[in-house]
């Protein structure tokens, strides 16, 4: 595909070995971190940060610990719930009914028509 008229280039900051240009590299400690399906996770931090006893899995998204042969257990998963489930925890059915019947004849109201409720 090559015509000739290609434009080439390189990124910033793609050209190796200018330390002097961009300051020294921080000084990494590197963490491994497994969970309880056995995958291994391997995590790059900066020496003088403090680092997390737990963090989750690329894999599966379970925590991951630093020890290997002790990982932190599965945690449970709450079920999602919609707005109108927190709603329903809130009003019993007759209260919503009523309430419904209220909006709609102040909405009947706000328009000049009567209410059907």
């Amino acid at each position: 595909m090559s015509n000739g008229q290609a434009i080439r280039g390189t990124r910033i900051g793609a050209t190796p070995g200018l330390h002097t240009e961009r300051g020294e590299p921080v000084p990494r400690q590197h963490v491994k971190y497994w969970c309880a399906n056995g995958h291994e996770t391997a995590l790059s931090f900066a020496l003088y940060v403090e680092v997390p006893q737990e963090w989750d899995c690329t894999c599966c998204g379970w925590p991951a610990g630093p020890e290997q042969d002790n990982p932190p257990e599965r945690r449970t998963a709450k079920p999602y719930k919609t707005h109108l489930n927190y709603v329903r925890e809130r009003r019993s059915e007759e209260e919503a009914e009523d309430l419904l019947a209220e909006a709609l004849a102040a909405r009947a109201a706000a328009r000049g028509e009567r209410s059907l409720f």
